[in-house]
């Protein structure tokens, strides 16, 4: 009898599914100049008249509290400032409350100890060169204790209207993922972005940038999906989810 020759087994394999390849955004590219209209376009459709969540009446108490909020959140300075303004809400009240009247009630932010110190030498700087009254003028500022660029530019536009552009945390991180205004420092994305801002919406920006970073574009989990300029923003590593639609 012939032998039968053993047939070689071979194992089925089953087709591996096609890589779907998505278009990535490149890191670090720039917005045109129609994709920046049309990003600060939709933000001022979702909020017209953006406001800062910090609590204020007047130019004095902006810089106050502004100068508290420095690694602090805008929640826990308000927190403080209501209790704070009713008892003394002037350079003059604040410099006769003193350091030590003061903090009990700015106690609950952090860096309480030097924040006290800065703000009733700052008061009394009010007092002695400007007649109590807030400049307004960027030198003039700065040159008060516990006040940098960052906190004379919130005043400048908060308080008196001035197109500055206030770069936090927040600004900088939206500012280079999108590539609305790339930059490694903040005075550098500061500079970008009053050059690329179209000037109809350089007086809001500073609002609608940083809203857009503390509750859309956060640090460790940006929301995408529900992100208004998710289609036009560089970043390439974009948090996956069903996206909601986009108003035009």
């Amino acid at each position: 009898m012939t032998p039968v020759a053993s047939k070689k087994k071979t194992a089925t394999k089953k087709a591996a599914p096609k890589k779907v390849v998505t278009k990535r955004a490149r890191r670090g590219s720039r917005l045109s100049a129609e994709e920046i209209e049309t990003m600060f376009a939709r933000l001022k459709a979702l909020n017209p008249a953006p406001k800062t969540e910090l609590e204020y009446a007047t130019p004095y108490e902006l810089l106050v509290a502004v100068t508290l909020s420095a690694q602090a959140t805008d929640v826990g300075v308000n927190k403080a400032t209501r209790k704070l303004f009713p008892v003394a809400n002037t350079p003059q009240k604040i410099a006769k409350l003193g350091v030590e009247g003061l903090k009990p009630y700015i106690s609950t932010i952090g860096l309480y100890n030097t924040k006290a110190a800065n703000v009733v030498a700052m008061a009394q700087q009010l007092i002695e060169h400007h007649g109590g009254e807030v400049p307004r003028d960027r030198d003039a500022l700065e040159a008060l204790p516990g006040v940098g660029r960052k906190t004379a530019n919130v005043v400048l536009n908060t308080a008196f209207g001035e197109p500055t552009m206030a770069v936090d945390t927040h600004i900088f991180r939206v500012a280079n993922r999108t590539g609305l205004a790339p930059g490694k420092t903040v005075r550098a994305v500061e500079d970008g972005l009053l050059k690329v801002v179209p000037p109809e919406y350089l007086h809001d920006a500073h609002h609608w940038l940083i809203l857009h970073g503390r509750y859309v574009c956060k640090a460790r989990r940006p929301d995408c999906p529900h992100c208004a300029i998710r289609d036009i923003c560089r970043y390439p590593d974009k948090t996956p989810g069903e996206p909601d639609a986009i108003a035009t």
